[in-house]
């Protein structure tokens, strides 16, 4: 069982994840022999942010609503 964030830790984590790249983009070109770790550690952290309710896929449209663009669906 995990404790939760307090909400100034938490949101400092989604600034910061909003920085990070996403695991798609992390290649063995780009990152050489650290690749994995940097996959390891995008994973950590979408980890934490699911244990505090937080949907990683969401994150950028809460930290930057002006440039995240409306749903078409």
């Amino acid at each position: 069982m995990s404790d939760k964030m307090n909400e100034a830790a938490l949101q400092a984590l989604k600034i910061a994840f909003t920085y990070m790249p996403k695991a798609i983009e992390v290649t063995k070109y780009e990152y050489g022999d650290r690749y994995q770790i940097v996959l390891d550690q995008i994973a950590a952290v979408r980890e934490v942010l699911l244990d505090n309710d937080v949907d990683p896929e969401e994150v950028y449209g809460d930290i930057n609503p002006s440039t995240t663009p409306n749903s078409t669906y």
